[in-house]
């Protein structure tokens, strides 16, 4: 591929879909600039895609097929696959086999996928990690609507007049979306922003009302609007709806809000016939989690608002191709083109148009099921493509623990260091984004290309081509016959059409026909797209079409005790994604929140200090985390990150604590509720190791690494005597060199530098805390081509002789951290702005906009302090 081409293409991470154009400069590099034609971000990318040319690196790769470790041949692997599969079919019946995909897949990855399982393996045990993403919104959709639609688009967040932003830290979790949403909202400061949300996030920067409602209590606040407001209160739908609608003061006391700030919400709704309600996984992620979102749609439809410009219940996708992996049926209680198997007909057509008489017969085992089925014995081989649930599973030790003891697990992965990947029997590698090429859909139903501009990375193979290659080996190679991505869009395509005459409104049928140019071509589309007729843009309008759905409000499953008296809430951090396997690669986007932490409101940090490590546990699992003590965290919550894996923090790990207690309607697993306990990690050491050399994650009892660019950067715990442990970690770093020692064992201070022929390669500092000197400044060493003599003298004392400090960034596209913006504030700059001209800081993604906000607002109220 040539290093001048520019490729248009799709950001591989949130389901905000935003273009990128990809200007290759090597076989594992290329530039990365916003596509400014692409309608979902005209030119903008967050910190995330910003960084995506520092992820495309072959550490870590997946790069041949494996059998129990040993490398073989593709013919081998595929060969192995399917004889397997085809024994337990055969000794067990289709339901003893399952795959568990990924909303990571293109379009045509997954179509493969469930046309495979369900058509061809003769069941419906496929499901998608989306399951833990999406599966509530899925669920509301189509009991209010009969199919999973969206009815919103990205343009009615410049329209509306009111935005309610809930369960939603879009600043950081969809950044491009939520900068949209400051911008229109400068053009129009009428337009207001209301935040409901158990945590102040960043997102509640610049809002006019922050409602930390008790987790768990959306239907509550929903219904009580809708009592409320309903337009047509003798309706019977509405009544039914409302029957259970609680008065102000009832709902004040249920959310936990103060009366007057509920009674704020209801007149600005009630006056605003333009509102929309962005949603997203504080209100998925929940034992109670559909009927969240029929409370949300409920007050739009019977208020009138929906389907209006800036009107309307707007689901933001979490993963980049969720929404296409729901449109062709990669759920295990769907069939592909949103078809039913509870419809007259609508299994037939599947049927037909695969030519498979051994389509599966109802829906299969949803992703917690799956697992237990696993554990069970029951599924006896599955085959993982794309996702790494012995991570982001909840209760995800016994997951870990159901996979160790399967029969046959397969596993299709871009990645080799990936914590599911070690109990696979069977590794496939996959291409990676920037190899692979399709289709994926976003969060207002565009359709875009993501094109490959990197050649493949050792033998890795697309994903429909490996499942192809094993559905070829057990028998079915006519229906598989697939040569492009092409073949396979066209396929889907089609049968969106099939029976439809308009019943279904997810039809892109009028896209069956592209030629391969056309389809290598095409334009960012949203669908529908009929063969006959005209697409739209917005459904329901004002209502029509749409089903109000009771849902009464009740508390969460699994509620706090004596022994576990606080609610766990995971969600995302902004610089990282999912288990880490592509961000983790970014020195510049693991700057930012470099360990895995827990915050906690300063009335439950009994007993730790700010930076402590505490251990949290519940009747699942434990993990050790660094605390953040702040008061914008709701009290008696804790809250923690979900991206840390194995690969990062063996004790950084977060799931296994989560329960598994799932929604009865979408069986979406609960994430935002599970009762834990906090306690001090009483270690009897603290420290931190920068090396030149990868030394792995088990260096300590407690043990956080992070790439710095030039090093490697480990912060460590221990249980053992100080002393012994630095031997210890000075033996692991077994180099020739010149060792520099400062040991005061009164004080438990231990430390060392490794230099030879004047280049830095280890520094090492242990204390008997975690008040340790900053690390920027050592890590910073590791670039330089000679050490200075003064930096020499200076490395044990952990800084430079001047005093001057480098420090975290909080934009990490320029590297500008939160005391540049303090002293430009100090030096006369009072705004966004002009903070922006000076430094560069939030000029580029926005991401960190809010943070700098809060920066500027704190350092203005201490220049007033002082007078």
């Amino acid at each position: 591929m040539s290093t001048e081409t520019v490729v248009k293409t799709t950001c591989p991470y949130c389901g905000v879909g935003c273009g990128v154009l990809a200007s290759p400069t090597g076989p594992l590099s290329a530039g990365i600039a916003g596509d400014k034609e692409h309608p979902a971000n005209f030119g903008r990318l967050c910190s995330k895609g910003s960084a995506l040319g520092e992820t495309l690196s072959l550490d870590g790769r997946l790069l041949h097929p494996e059998i129990n470790g040993v490398r073989v041949s593709w013919d081998e692997a595929l060969d192995e696959v399917a004889r397997r599969f085809s024994k337990t079919i055969a000794e067990h019946g289709p339901d003893s086999v399952a795959l568990y995909v990924s909303g990571q897949l293109l379009t045509e990855d997954y179509y493969a996928a469930n046309k495979f399982t369900k058509g061809f393996l003769g069941t419906a045990n496929i499901d998608s990690n989306s399951r833990l993403c999406m599966a509530s919104a899925v669920a509301g959709h189509k009991r209010a609507f009969g199919e999973d639609i969206v009815p919103a688009i990205y343009e009615d967040i410049e329209l509306a007049d009111l935005v309610l932003l809930v369960g939603s830290n879009a600043a950081w979790c969809h950044p491009v979306l939520y900068q949209r949403l400051l911008a229109a909202r400068a053009q129009r400061p009428e337009a207001k922003l209301v935040v409901i949300d158990p945590r102040r996030t960043s997102s509640c920067e610049g809002a006019e009302l922050h409602l930390p409602i008790r987790p768990g209590s959306d239907v509550a606040l929903f219904n009580f609007l809708l009592g409320q407001l309903a337009s047509n209160p003798d309706d019977p739908a509405v009544i039914a709806a409302r029957k259970d609608a609680p008065d102000l003061a009832i709902a004040a006391e249920l959310c936990g809000v103060e009366p007057a700030d509920l009674a704020k919400l209801l007149a600005w709704f009630a006056e605003t016939p333009r509102a929309l309600t962005l949603f997203s996984q504080g209100v998925n992620q929940s034992s109670a989690g559909a009927d969240k979102v029929n409370a949300i749609i409920n007050l739009h439809v019977a208020t009138g608002r929906i389907g209006l410009p800036g009107a309307g219940p707007f689901s933001l996708t979490g993963q980049p191709n969720a929404m296409g992996g729901r449109e062709v049926g990669a759920l295990a209680n769907m069939l592909a083109g949103h078809l039913e198997w509870d419809r007259p007909g609508e299994a037939e057509l599947v049927r037909a148009h695969w030519n498979a008489p051994n389509l599966a017969k109802g829906p299969g085992h949803k992703a917690v099921d799956l697992f237990r089925a696993i554990e069970s014995g029951q599924i006896r081989a599955v085959w993982i493509i794309a996702t790494n649930p012995v991570v982001s599973m909840p209760e995800a030790d016994a997951v870990l623990a159901a996979l160790a003891k399967c029969e046959t697990v397969v596993i299709s992965e871009a990645m080799r260091a990936q914590d599911s990947v070690n109990l696979a029997h069977i590794r496939l590698p996959a291409l990676a984004w920037g190899e692979k090429s399709g289709t994926v859909t976003n969060s207002e139903r565009t359709i875009s290309r993501q094109r490959a501009f990197l050649p493949a990375a050792g033998e890795a193979r697309a994903d429909w081509q490996i499942i192809a290659g094993v559905a070829v080996r057990m028998g079915w190679g006519a229906a598989f016959a697939w040569n492009s991505p092409a073949d396979i869009f066209r396929e889907h395509a089609a049968l969106t059409g099939l029976g439809n005459n308009g019943r279904r409104l997810f039809d892109i049928s009028g896209l069956a026909t592209l030629t391969d140019a056309e389809y290598n071509g095409l334009e960012p589309t949203r669908w529908p797209v009929p063969s006959s007729g005209e697409g739209g843009h917005r459904f329901f309008t004002g209502g029509l079409g749409a089903k109000l759905v009771p849902t009464p409000y009740r508390l969460p499953v699994n509620a706090t005790s004596e022994a576990y008296p606080l609610v766990l809430n995971t969600g995302r951090i902004r610089d990282q994604w999912h288990t880490m396997t592509r961000t983790g690669k970014s020195a510049r986007l693991m700057q930012h929140l470099p360990e895995p932490f827990a915050t906690l409101h300063p009335d439950d940090a009994q007993g730790v200090a700010n930076g402590d490590l505490i251990r949290i546990e519940s009747p699942t699992g434990n993990s050790v985390l660094r605390v953040q003590i702040d008061s914008d965290q709701r009290p008696g919550s804790v809250f923690v990150p979900m991206h840390w894996t194995r690969q990062f923090c063996p004790q950084g790990r977060i799931n296994q604590n989560v329960n598994a207690e799932v929604d009865p309607v979408s069986g979406q697993p609960e994430l935002k509720h599970s009762p834990v306990r906090v306690t001090p990690y009483l270690a009897s050491w603290h420290g931190f190791l920068v090396s030149r050399t990868e030394l792995g994650v088990d260096l300590a009892d407690w043990c956080a690494m992070l790439p710095t660019g030039a090093a490697w950067r480990y912060e460590l715990a221990g249980l053992e005597p100080p002393d012994e442990a630095f031997d210890h970690l000075l033996a692991r770093l077994d180099h020739p060199g010149a060792w520099i020692t400062l040991i005061d064992r009164a004080s438990g201070l231990y430390r060392a530098a490794l230099v030879r022929d004047g280049i830095l390669l280890a520094v090492l500092f242990i204390g008997p805390d975690h008040a340790l000197p900053a690390r920027e400044w050592l890590a910073d060493l590791f670039v330089r081509d000679r050490l200075t003599l003064a930096e020499r003298r200076a490395l044990l004392a952990g800084k430079p002789a001047d005093g001057a400090m480098p420090e975290a960034p909080v934009c990490v596209c320029f590297g500008v951290g939160a005391g540049q913006i303090q002293a430009a504030v100090e030096a006369g700059s009072c705004s966004l702005e002009v903070i922006g001209i000076e430094t560069k800081a939030g000029t580029n993604c926005g991401s960190c906009r809010p943070e700098i906000r809060a920066i500027i607002a704190n350092a203005k109220a201490l220049l007033s302090e002082a007078g």
